[in-house]
């Protein structure tokens, strides 16, 4: 059974030492009492009226302003638990500018109202927002807002919390970032709200990894909307690149290259103005590989084969960067993918590099060789 509740009448404190704890007790002397209040107030929370909750409410907020964050935030996580927590105080906790203070009842109260939401998602930190971003509802007031305001981790836990309703601009706008984040990308994916267009062109701009996870994870009904899609994706791809000319451009590269104006910065600008068929032409001619061997090679949605030609030429990591972020199937790697490439791109050897770039000579002129 729990300790029994002893109200004091209206303007009397809760209990008699309260004005002196709060006018000259220690910080641990006024944590120890906010602690009692806190078990007084969790003991018998279920059968208070709203007069008594505003009782607490009143002597809540005023040893709350007089403790420390750790305090704060255990009060926090206690009271963001319950169904008539005071209300005032939650409202204060939330808007703490210390976020450990602020997440529990960001997450979880259901005390705060729409206003209180909107107005904490307008002004607070990106840790407030990602406490909020996790809530277990969330109207499209808010979610808009978060959208606009959130950084990476913000719009992640957002498109992995399926009670958040979002708006369709918002979905727009996460599907426009997803882009530029593989994780952010299956997130959405997975969602069964998002609207058939946009998961349309989700699908048709994502990787052939994204689109085979998507499908893997898929729900059995929407699989063969997955399948479609992503065989209308391979029939762009082959489209787009039987429609590539690269005669023109391989003439600009052996024209550059006899007026002494072809290197690496060449490669580079090619790279950063999206000039697809100068840059893989260029690469090419470098690497002594048949345009439509690099175009192959390139094609695939791991880094690997970029850092092996630009190794094998000598190049160094800004130029690999560059191509990748030129790449349309690479450009959705991650920070983490960029690290994970630099660093095979270091271990790589020179000598490595061109062993498997002559073994790519080879195949191709094997190849070759048979069709004739």
């Amino acid at each position: 059974m729990g300790r029994p509740v002893v109200f004091a009448m209206p303007g009397a404190p809760l209990i008699p030492e309260l004005e002196d704890v709060i006018e000259s007790g220690s910080c641990a002397r006024r944590a120890e009492t906010l602690r009692r209040i806190t078990d007084l107030f969790a003991d018998g929370a279920a059968s208070l009226n709203e007069s008594h909750i505003q009782l607490f409410d009143d002597v809540f907020c005023r040893l709350a302003a007089e403790v420390g964050v750790d305090a704060r935030a255990e009060l926090s996580a206690r009271l963001a638990v319950l169904g008539k927590a005071p209300r005032e105080l939650i409202r204060r906790l939330a808007r703490d500018d210390d976020a450990t203070v602020a997440r529990p009842v960001l997450r979880r109260s259901q005390r705060l109202e729409q206003n209180d939401l909107v107005d904490i998602a307008e002004s607070k930190s990106q840790a407030h927002l990602l406490a909020l971003s996790k809530r277990k509802w969330l109207p499209q007031t808010v979610t808009d807002i978060l959208v606009r305001r959130g950084e990476e981790a913000v719009l992640r836990s957002l498109a992995e919390n399926l009670d958040a309703r979002l708006s369709d601009a918002s979905f727009a706008t996460l599907v426009g970032r997803a882009g530029e984040d593989r994780v952010l990308a299956e997130r959405i994916g997975l969602r069964p709200d998002v609207p058939p267009r946009l998961f349309r062109d989700l699908l048709l701009d994502g990787t052939q990894a994204l689109q085979q996870r998507l499908l893997a994870r898929a729900k059995p009904e929407f699989r063969s909307d997955i399948v479609r899609v992503m065989a209308e994706a391979s029939g762009r791809a082959e489209a787009e690149a039987a429609q590539r000319d690269y005669a023109s451009a391989h003439r600009k590269i052996l024209e550059l290259s006899e007026q002494g104006k072809l290197d690496e910065g060449t490669l580079v600008e090619f790279a950063k103005t999206g000039q697809p068929e100068d840059l893989i032409a260029t690469l090419s001619f470098f690497c002594a590989v048949p345009i439509d061997v690099v175009e192959g090679l390139i094609a695939a949605d791991r880094p690997d084969p970029v850092l092996i030609l630009c190794k094998s030429a000598g190049w160094g990591w800004q130029t690999v960067k560059a191509v990748l972020e030129a790449m349309p199937h690479c450009s959705g790697l991650s920070n983490r993918d960029l690290d994970t490439a630099y660093e095979n791109f270091e271990r790589l050897s020179p000598t490595t590099a061109q062993r498997v770039m002559r073994f790519w000579q080879v195949q191709h002129w094997q190849r070759t060789s048979s069709a004739e």
